[in-house]
């Protein structure tokens, strides 16, 4: 899900709170960012899910010369293996929730080291599909000094087995 290293600078914060339409001088304007109680550029809440850009072997990333499962409908030239959870393509799966904890303000100039490790693990009971598998996976962003950062923790859940679909209406 994350990087090893995750270089975090000033045009990175720039380009993901223009990607997401957020126009809080905070993220952009050194003169405002400092007469807000943060003192200076920070950078957005979900910024570190941009981890995965550091990744090169990240599983939803684009390969250079490799065909790419696209992200539509019709996948684009890689059958996905079914299984997997937590979503991003796996089959089976979709990932279902994701919350973050700061710990401090994330700045340009840090440079962070993520360590992914398993949570949680439970089950419910799904009335169309057998039993919903949930499963948790806790990301710590440390940075240079290792100081802890970030915390995110996403969950995944997969069905036992395929959704029953209801039968078409007769007409």
């Amino acid at each position: 899900m994350a990087a090893k290293k995750f270089p975090v600078e000033a045009s990175h914060i720039l380009m993901f709170a223009r990607s997401i339409g957020d126009e809080n001088p905070v993220y952009v304007d050194e003169d405002a960012a400092k007469a807000t109680e943060a003192g200076g550029i920070i950078a957005p809440p979900t910024f570190v899910q941009a981890s995965a850009q550091f990744d090169p072997d990240y599983f939803l990333r684009p390969k250079v010369g490799q065909p790419w499962f696209g992200s539509g409908k019709n996948p684009t030239g890689v059958t996905r293996a079914a299984g997997g959870g937590g979503g991003g393509g796996g089959g089976g799966g979709l990932h279902a929730e994701q919350h973050y904890e700061y710990h401090r303000p994330l700045r340009a100039g840090d440079v962070l080291t993520a360590t992914t490790l398993a949570g949680k693990t439970w089950e419910k009971e799904g009335k169309r599909s057998g039993k919903l598998l949930f499963s948790e996976s806790i990301t710590e962003y440390r940075d240079q000094k290792g100081e802890l950062v970030v915390t995110a923790r996403g969950v995944g859940v997969r069905t036992e087995r395929p959704v029953e679909q209801p039968a078409p209406a007769k007409t």
